[in-house]
């Protein structure tokens, strides 16, 4: 496969300005991250900072329901309240590797700018973090903490105002701070060599899960999902399966695993925006990268919608845009209204408050138990937990707060 890219996906269309950076990246990756140096600094700060591994819970109310064991991974748990910190670790350490002093960061739920002004703060590092002024008003509570943190939190008025502009910034800062400073890429997307950063770092959630599903039932799960919107918590998930499941194919191993991805359908209605690129869009460009889109007839951008800001984007990763293309992962849309009542039932049945993104994947298993193995194991990764989304509960499920 030709480098940085997965099949046809993946690349790095950008302005020649952003080649100096990307190629000091990509070396910085080959020099330091395999060092047993490296390695081991990284793995401290995940288990005594971030607070890994984390647990494989199993939801008994639901599962007696569901006639199979349904488990969460408890990404939920991490410092911060989500995946994020395991990109935001591994990069920051690497920018101090490589001798920068600050750290630039796109955000749209906003668990993406906490985390990587966490990282900052610990590792010693300046941080600025770009977010759509729509985001900013939806995820208040993320953006006083990013503050707390010491991080300069900058609104983004143009455009939708959302993630995809919240990037287009960051990149722009890049440009001109290059020299001193890493861009934290948040999502496995972006030109070479972020989709595969950002991959290998969250690839953790994955391998735990493997030894977790072997060491609690004995082998690995029938069907894991995810919710996809640049799509890293799912990388990190699918990626290590991935290879399992070409193992599997190739007679290494035993039986496949069924991997699902979830896409935000946003309100369903028709005429109305998601955020469902994978299974609505075409191939296009967009953010250094070649994948999928939304986009009308003349390849402009469409505004993207979910009732999650983390799912609100108008592409994808890459390596989503490939898995999807080779049937290595299945992709299905989730709508608003199916997310808001597995955010209820995971509530109310279980205690346990996830993001409304993580929902999403929750929502795929609820509608579709029927068609899951009766007995069977059941993986969800629960990528973040919900304290973010209060003020978007409040608003869309009043009879849930009281």
């Amino acid at each position: 496969m030709k480098k940085g890219y997965f099949g046809q996906f993946g690349g790095q269309y950008v302005p020649e300005l952003l080649m100096p950076p990307l190629l000091e990246l990509e070396e910085a990756m080959r020099s330091f991250m395999p060092g047993e140096e490296f390695k081991k600094e990284l793995r401290v700060l995940l288990h005594s900072y971030a607070g890994r591994e984390t647990p494989l819970t199993l939801c008994p109310a639901l599962s007696a329901r569901l006639g199979f064991n349904l488990w969460l991974k408890r990404e939920d748990l991490l410092h911060t309240g989500a995946h994020k910190v395991n990109n935001t670790l591994g990069q920051a350490l690497l920018a101090k590797y490589m001798g920068k002093t600050a750290l630039v960061a796109e955000t749209g739920a906003g668990q993406h700018g906490v985390a990587t002004a966490a990282a900052a703060a610990r590792l010693g590092l300046a941080c600025t973090v770009f977010m759509g002024e729509e985001d900013v008003e939806r995820q208040a509570p993320n953006v006083q903490r990013m503050r707390l943190l010491g991080a300069r939190v900058c609104p983004v008025g143009s455009g939708s105002k959302t993630l995809k502009d919240a990037i287009n910034e960051a990149l722009r800062f890049w440009i001109a701070e290059q020299r001193t400073t890493h861009y934290c890429f948040g999502t496995a997307a972006g030109p070479h060599p972020f989709p595969t950063l950002v991959r290998d770092l969250q690839s953790v959630i994955g391998q735990e899960t493997i030894r977790q599903s072997r060491e609690i039932f004995g082998r690995l799960p029938d069907v894991v999902v995810a919710c996809v919107g640049g799509g890293s918590n799912a990388i990190g998930m699918f990626y290590p399966f991935v290879l399992l499941n070409e193992d599997a194919g190739a007679g290494k191993t035993g039986g496949k695993v069924r991997l699902v991805g979830t896409e935000a359908g946003g309100t369903g209605e028709p005429g109305c925006y998601s955020s469902a690129s994978l299974n609505l869009g075409a191939p296009g460009v967009l953010h250094g990268q070649h994948t999928m889109l939304l986009q009308d007839k003349d390849g402009q951008i469409l505004p993207s919608h979910s009732v999650s800001a983390g799912l609100d984007y108008p592409g994808v990763g890459p390596e989503h845009a490939y898995f999807k293309q080779t049937g290595a992962v299945e992709y299905a849309v989730v709508v608003d209204s199916r997310a808001l009542a597995a955010f209820a039932a995971l509530c109310r049945s279980e205690g346990i408050i996830p993001a409304l993104e993580s929902a999403h994947a929750l929502a795929w298993v609820l509608d579709n138990a029927a068609s899951l193995p009766r007995g069977g194991q059941v993986v969800v990764n629960l990528s973040g937990r919900g304290d973010k989304d209060m003020d978007i509960i409040r608003k869309c499920l009043p009879e849930l707060c009281g």
